[in-house]
């Protein structure tokens, strides 16, 4: 251990994201701005994810709720700022919440969505092999303005941080810059946070203060270089927005290639960075994979398809213009073209959702047919069922959702009406333009529509009667 330092090898991550962001002009919190189908902040807790903190704090300010309520499934606790007075300020308002904890600090901004784990993970190894009191991230960039400068002496010790707007002529030359991500040892930088002090520019703490603080005492300061300078990107702006959202897809799409995925033109493959894909799948131009999609072995995907949070089988097929939401689709499948496949859909083993489809909620069983113009919600579909165009299954009452149960070798004939709450018996045939409001048995014959009358020779003098007037 450091001289007259002992600490405990544990260790408890703080994400800061109090901030409105208010260059991005918008009204929503800057953390919760979507990249690739997910907030941002989202990216950056998956980076953490595997440094396995003892507990994760994240730091919120404007619009806490909305905040909470992004983060409603994540394993972390919420720390309130609501006067967003600099990062120092923050650290400070979890003081009490990490009362007593003697081990590691990790301090991430939740505006760093291409942060990786590896990076994290090389901070860290380097911050307790030097039994460091502080270790900063920091990034090569070739274009530093916007960022705090590192300050090294003639020797390449580090010295302190200085941000852009406090920095000197020459200070704002340095090109190594601090990418916002520390690790403390936690009891000696909350001493040294009570000792910072406002800035004379802004009047704001400002947290790399404290490196400077630190560095002359037992322990000192490290500086753990990113390999990466694109990965310590910060987004401030809707131009930095979408210069981050064409690094991570690039990154993604190189990454899809080396593992035997076929993308006919990376530069139109926009996929988020936990979107995984088995080989021999093949995506064409203009698709686009949010979320943590899942796509199995030898899937073709055409043009103009957004999947978002789905899993999908080996060899299916995902033709032109599909949306697909929060939805599982099996091996051997077809959908589409332009079918909507909406939350909590499931296709099962070689099913077809063709053309112009909807379904929502619903299964459809091992080898069953949607083929087309239909809608399907809150419907459970057997096997080898054939619905036919125009078929709705009509599940709302204006007040409670209601179940559609069609069984196994049904048969229904275009344009019926299926109004639930509603059973089709095994094998039963559904008749054409039938409005089925009734169970209907087993291998039976339903017919659902009024009785048809012919009249002879009316349509001649309809005609005669038309051309007279």
């Amino acid at each position: 251990m450091v001289k007259g330092h002992q600490r405990m090898n544990e260790l408890c991550t703080v994400i800061l994201a109090a901030g409105q962001g208010t260059r991005m002009r918008s009204k929503l919190p800057k953390v919760l701005h979507p990249v690739a189908g997910l907030p941002m902040i989202a990216y950056v807790i998956e980076a953490c994810r595997p440094l396995q903190a003892k507990r994760t704090l994240v730091i919120a300010g404007y619009q806490a709720d909305r905040v909470r309520e992004a983060l409603a499934g994540e394993t972390v606790e919420f720390v309130s700022q609501p006067d967003q007075r600099g990062t120092a300020h923050a650290l400070l308002q979890a003081r009490e919440a990490l009362a007593g904890f003697n081990g590691d600090l990790l301090v991430v901004s939740g505006d760093t969505p291409l942060l990786t784990s590896q990076t994290l993970d090389g901070l860290l190894r380097l911050h307790r092999k030097t039994r460091a009191l502080a270790t900063v991230l920091t990034a090569e960039a070739p274009d530093p303005t916007g960022y705090g400068r590192v300050i090294r002496s003639a020797t390449g010790e580090l010295l302190r941080i200085v941000e852009e707007l406090e920095a000197t002529p020459q200070e704002r030359q340095v090109h190594e810059t601090n990418a916002g991500v520390y690790c403390f040892a936690a009891q000696a930088f909350f001493k040294a946070l009570q000792a910072i002090r406002p800035s004379a520019v802004k009047g704001e703490l400002y947290l790399p203060d404290a490196i400077a603080l630190l560095r002359d005492r037992d322990g000192g300061v490290q500086a753990y270089r990113a390999p990466d300078p694109d990965e310590v990107r910060g987004v401030n702006t809707r131009a930095e927005l979408a210069e981050v959202h064409r690094l991570l897809w690039r990154k993604a799409a190189l990454r899809l290639l080396a593992e035997g995925v076929t993308l006919l033109d990376p530069e139109r493959a926009y996929i988020g960075p936990l979107v995984r894909i088995g080989p021999d799948s093949i995506l064409y131009p203009n698709v686009t994979l949010e979320g943590q999609t899942v796509i199995g072995e030898g899937t073709t995907i055409y043009s103009g398809c957004r999947i978002r949070d789905s899993t999908i089988g080996d060899d299916t097929v995902i033709l032109d213009g599909c949306i697909i939401q929060e939805s599982q689709i099996g091996d051997g499948c077809q959908v589409g073209p332009y079918a909507h496949l909406r939350p909590l859909a499931q296709l099962r083993q070689h099913a077809k959702v063709g053309n112009f489809v909807e379904v929502k909620k619903s299964v459809v069983g091992e080898g069953s047919k949607v083929p087309h113009l239909s809608y399907i919600g809150d419907t459970t579909i057997g096997e080898r069922v054939n619905v036919g165009a125009g078929t709705i299954t009509c599940n709302y009452d204006g007040f409670t959702k209601h179940q559609t149960v069609i069984e196994d070798d049904v048969f229904v004939g275009s344009n019926a009406i299926l109004v639930a709450p509603v059973s089709v018996g095994r094998g039963a045939i559904i008749a054409a333009g039938s409005t089925i409001t009734e169970d209907v048995p087993p291998d039976a014959l339903a017919l659902g529509r009024a009785q048809q009358v012919n009249k002879s020779g009316s349509a001649a003098v309809f005609r005669s009667k038309h051309r007279k007037g």
